[in-house]
């Protein structure tokens, strides 16, 4: 039977631990991959767009669990085929 990852309080207890633990005893099924953004963001866009849209645009966000800004950021990437991290 697999172990349960337990919870860290800092990022240093989460590098210890991944530093010193056996990871394949460990159940990581529940994990998702994580995107790091790194670029500084210096430009500003504003736009409007219809209320159904911006809520589809949440919603999408929230089922990731990504603030919907960066949602639109990494839609927008994969349309132009620049991907940055």
């Amino acid at each position: 039977m697999s172990k349960k990852i337990p919870r860290f309080k800092s990022d240093a207890e989460a590098e210890d631990f991944v530093a010193t633990a056996d990871l394949s005893e460990y159940d990581l099924s529940g994990a998702k991959p994580v995107r790091f953004e790194f670029e500084k963001k210096a430009a500003r866009v504003n736009m409007r767009l219809p209320e159904s849209l911006l809520d589809a645009i949440k919603a999408r966000a929230k089922a990731r669990g990504i603030p919907y800004q960066r949602y639109i950021r990494e839609t927008l990437e994969e349309a132009v085929g620049k991907h940055h991290g």
